[in-house]
């Protein structure tokens, strides 16, 4: 899989010491967190709500900062992509990747609904 962004939660003084880790496709965003123990977590695009940047002052003098999501995915709920470099460009990367996921989806309940209208159409022929 291509990944069109990748980093680690940054911890003191913004320096990559964490085992957790982000990623970013086209349709999908992943975090794994752990050292002995995992958990992977994968969340759509489209199920992104709100994208928000929060900067502490301490974040601010560092450059990094923690993005805030909210979520309509039923695992993950609301949640945060804590402690990242360049966060206001990857705030924007995300925000347009979801847009664009949630237009396709649009697009194809769209053509679903207009293919089972069809089916509808052609069974009150039958009659």
């Amino acid at each position: 899989m291509e990944y069109l962004w990748k980093d680690r939660k940054r911890t003191f003084l913004g320096l990559p010491l964490s085992f957790t880790k982000y990623a970013l496709s086209e349709e999908r965003l992943f975090i794994e967190q752990g050292f002995l123990s995992k958990r992977e977590d994968e969340i759509r695009l489209y199920r992104i709500m709100d994208v928000s940047l929060v900067r502490s002052f301490g974040q601010r003098i560092v450059g990094v900062g923690t993005i805030h999501c909210c979520s309509a995915d039923k695992t993950m709920g609301d949640f945060d992509i804590v402690s990242i470099k360049k966060p206001k460009e990857v705030k924007e990367q995300l925000s347009q990747l979801v847009e664009a996921q949630r237009d396709a989806k649009r697009v194809t309940n769209r053509e679903y609904m207009a293919d089972h209208h069809d089916d509808h159409d052609d069974l009150d022929e039958m009659d």
